[in-house]
């Protein structure tokens, strides 16, 4: 079979326009990865501010930790991180109720009945047991607690992620790629040359004149999109009538005494705030829908509900919701901002950066861009983007809440229809499937349905194996396993004092 022409020749030399978290990460793993075989230049210029105000992470960031072989004591001082074992979210199915979704997996699943339905069973039998009682993330985070368990026990794994300064955590990642042979050019980017032919980007000209000329570009100029929207034009899918939100007001604040293992999700009457606990402040935010709230409103709404003194004046950052058409279009690859934008409601934004990456450096061009692999590298990245997207669309969907028009609106739209059917089969059996390319596993689906208010009518059969009397028992004993290593715990600030990890 004769293969089809590359749209380029052979890559040698990768340029990244733009720095910031997008910038820098795709610098640091495709130099660890691949930086024998391709030089790197990222452009950047300091006229530019960075969107980030302090970041709330995934689990999966520890793998591009481990990938670059950096030491977590270190890096924990370094970005003035803490630890993320869940987020807690208040108001969102009722006012005044709150649930956990964590990191962890809840109870103890068997190989064809998870723990839920167990759960479930006792429920309808009459029996008070509260699901969270049964995770151990949740009982750490209630408790402000953290420690690495050792062992192979799953009752006790203990997932978690970090808060970090993303502007600390871009300069890090910067040293760490300056490090490994990246050159780093200040500037601003003021013309783009392309092929005649093919229509890839050969080169770009900076406001000095300076040419840089590449094989390979990688997009992390922020919502611009400079390269994938302005140059290539490859258009916008717009997510608005299903996640209304376009603006973010965000403010620092004065550090809280305790630091609390976990990010708070705090529903208001037109969108929601994060509390992010950093080591020397607070990352503070309102996301909301400006037909719904006023810019005035917003800030009062903000400032009123800050756990510390306010360290600087609210900053407006206006949004799009969507993604763009084709995130890897000719020679050029959209990584962060670029690509898309999802609220950070489930802490996604620097996953999917990473993921972009890791996605790219699979599929990395050896003799030249293989159109089949731009477009594979579309495809998984519209699902990734889609299945993300369906999960926070949930939070606003299912939900009570009637006291806003803001709220009715959403419980009353008519959502994706992957996610409508995922929510129908949940409800009616509690069985969940999982979508390829799905970030979130069962047990995050499960907490958000039924912190939402979404219990399942039916169970599986298997949960009915035992007389109540005996699943009631099982039940005790499992919730005391799960919180057996709790009490012997260090506080969240004690562990990060005595791992190394505190900054001076």
């Amino acid at each position: 079979m004769q293969r089809e022409a590359a749209v380029t020749p052979a890559i040698r030399k990768v340029v990244i326009v733009g720095g910031g978290t997008a910038g820098w990460m795709a610098a640091a793993l495709i130099a660890k990865v691949i930086g024998a075989q391709v030089s790197i230049e990222l452009v950047e210029s300091d006229e530019i501010g960075i969107i980030g105000v302090g970041e709330a992470t995934i689990p999966p960031i520890q793998h591009v930790n481990a990938v670059l072989g950096i030491d977590e004591a270190e890096f924990l001082r370094e970005t003035r991180a803490t630890i993320k074992l869940a987020i807690r979210f208040e108001n969102w199915g009722r006012i005044g109720e709150s649930y956990y979704h964590s990191f962890g997996t809840p109870g103890r699943n068997l190989a064809f009945c998870s723990f839920h339905h167990f759960w479930n069973r006792a429920r309808r039998a009459g029996m008070d047991v509260d699901y969270w009682d049964f995770d151990l993330n949740t009982l750490c985070a209630r408790e402000g607690k953290f420690a690495k368990i050792q062992g192979g026990d799953p009752t006790w794994d203990l997932p978690y992620a970090y808060h970090f300064d993303s502007g600390l955590y871009g300069q890090y990642l910067r040293r760490y790629s300056e490090a490994r042979g990246v050159v780093r050019t200040e500037g601003l980017v003021e013309q783009v040359r392309r092929d005649g032919e093919s229509g890839a980007v050969t080169a770009l000209t900076l406001r000095d004149g300076t040419e840089i000329a590449g094989d390979l570009f990688i997009d992390c100029s922020g919502a611009r999109g400079l390269l994938i929207q302005r140059e290539l034009n490859v258009g916008y899918e717009d997510w608005g009538h299903w996640l209304p939100c376009d603006r973010a007001m965000a403010v620092p604040s004065a550090r809280f005494a305790a630091t609390a293992p976990y990010t708070r999700a705090i529903a208001h009457t037109a969108g929601w705030q994060w509390r992010i606990p950093l080591q020397h402040r607070n990352g503070n935010g309102l996301v909301y829908s400006s037909r719904h709230l006023s810019d005035d409103a917003a800030a009062a709404t903000l400032l009123g509900n800050l756990d510390g003194e306010p360290l600087d004046q609210p900053r407006i950052i206006p949004f799009r919701t969507g993604r763009a058409r084709r995130q890897w279009d000719r020679n050029v690859v959209a990584v962060g901002l670029s690509s898309g934008f999802l609220e950070p409601l489930e802490s996604t934004s620097i996953y999917l950066i990473q993921s972009a990456i890791v996605r790219l450096l699979h599929l990395f061009p050896h003799a030249g861009i293989d159109p089949r692999a731009v477009a594979e590298y579309n495809r998984q990245s519209q699902i990734e983007y889609e299945t993300v997207r369906d999960f926070i669309i949930l939070h606003y969907h299912a939900t009570a809440r009637d006291d806003s028009g803001f709220w009715r609106d959403l419980r009353g739209m008519a959502v994706p229809e992957r996610l409508a059917a995922k929510i129908a089969l949940f409800r009616a059996n509690g069985y969940l499937s999982q979508d390829p390319l799905d970030i979130f596993m069962e047990p995050s689906w499960v907490q958000v349905l039924m912190g939402q208010g979404i219990v399942p009518a039916d169970h599986h059969p298997l949960a009915d194996g035992t007389v109540d009397a005996e699943l009631a028992a099982q039940l005790r004993e499992l919730a005391a396993l799960k919180r057996e290593p709790v009490p012997g715990m260090p506080l969240h600030d004690a562990f990060l004092k005595a791992f190394g990890g505190l900054a001076a």
